[in-house]
């Protein structure tokens, strides 16, 4: 059995590919990624590719069919990542987290792929209001990002059918440990701030809600999905992928670190304008579909992981937002230094 991940070598990808090389010993893994990331490795030693049978690089927007031939399932994780990177780079976004994707889709379906497994967002729910949103509920976005992932879910939805079976995973906010560590991810900043400062400043007032899932439980939501068939849902999917316990306001995630940590001090913007981009999630339809992959890895679990994985990697830099573990600083970066141009396209001979 072949399973494709496009995407790999970002921050979700690696822990993917350890559980699936975990959980299907003999399943041929495939990896595509462009390297932007590739470097942003928190401890030194192996790869996480190495656990791959191949890795190929190259750009999404100009994908090898060949690659699909054989392969029973995609795993579509590449993407412009978050509402920074979307809102500097609006058009590429689009075309990378969203018509990349639709592509790869039909060249999936023509050639026999079985599954076809697409990252989305709760971000897609945006300006929530009052009440936890299902996939029934309104969307709002905000930002491009969020944009992207819905007219990429809606173009899919109609390549759907019996022998192609599409499975959105409305992903809540991504934290935990991963050898290709992200700092600009809500939880991962609070501990890295606690740790290397003993201070979180959050410059909201706090109150606006986020749904949030550890990467490993991300893994497991899309083994899920790599097999899932028909009679879990449908041709097409889309589902909230976390669980009700981890809807957070951002200040009660704050203390929750600042507790475990210990020693930290909690400032508070109550003056701020308030931050529209707020949304508790349902994840109800989630627990019906895939009862044996819920969540398991604890809020608490997953602030010790990061805290005890970046005492042992030294880290100590306070100035963090400015390094390489804010994914927007390394795309500003690659394009400053000629090595991408503003689409995002790597420069020739750079």
């Amino acid at each position: 059995m072949k399973i494709l991940i496009i995407g790999n070598m970002g921050y979700i990808g690696p822990i993917i590919v350890n559980h699936l090389r975990t959980t299907l010993p003999g399943c041929q893994l495939i990896g595509f990624d462009t390297g932007f990331f590739a470097g942003c490795l928190i401890e030194p030693g192996t790869y996480p590719e190495t656990l791959l049978d191949q890795q190929w690089i190259g750009d999404v927007r100009r994908f090898p069919s060949e690659l699909l031939s054989g392969a029973h399932a995609v795993v579509q994780l590449a993407a412009i990542s978050n509402d920074p990177m979307g809102n500097a780079f609006e058009a590429p976004t689009m075309q990378i987290n969203c018509d990349s994707a639709v592509e790869i889709a039909r060249m999936a379906k023509a050639a026999g792929v079985s599954n076809f497994v697409f990252a989305s967002s709760c971000s897609v729910y945006g300006a929530g209001g009052d009440g936890a949103k299902s996939e029934r509920s309104d969307l709002a976005p905000q930002t491009a990002y969020a944009r992207s992932k819905i007219n990429a879910e809606r173009r899919l939805e109609e390549l759907a059918t019996d022998g192609f079976r599409v499975t959105c995973l409305r992903f809540a906010t991504a934290c935990g440990w991963s050898p290709r560590l992200r700092l600009d991810l809500v939880l991962n900043d609070f501990v890295a701030s606690a740790v290397t400062s003993a201070k979180i400043t959050i410059l909201s007032d706090g109150s606006p809600w986020r749904p949030l899932i550890h990467v490993r439980d991300m893994a497991r939501a899309i083994e899920w999905a790599c097999f899932r068939q028909v009679s879990d849902g449908g041709q097409n999917v889309v589902v909230n992928a976390g669980a009700d316990e981890w809807n957070y306001q951002v200040k009660d995630l704050a203390r929750a670190v600042g507790e475990q940590i210990g020693g930290v001090e909690i400032s508070i913007n109550s003056s701020a304008a308030p931050d529209r981009r707020s949304y508790r999630v349902d994840f109800a339809l989630f627990r019906r579909l895939a009862p044996r992959h819920q969540p398991r890895v604890t809020v608490a679990e997953a602030v010790g992981e990061l805290g005890d994985g970046l005492r042992r990697s030294r880290f100590s830099d306070p100035e963090f937002r400015q390094s390489r573990w804010i994914r927007l600083r390394v795309l500003s970066d690659l394009v400053a230094t000629n090595r991408l141009d503003s689409g995002l396209f790597r420069v020739t001979g750079a």
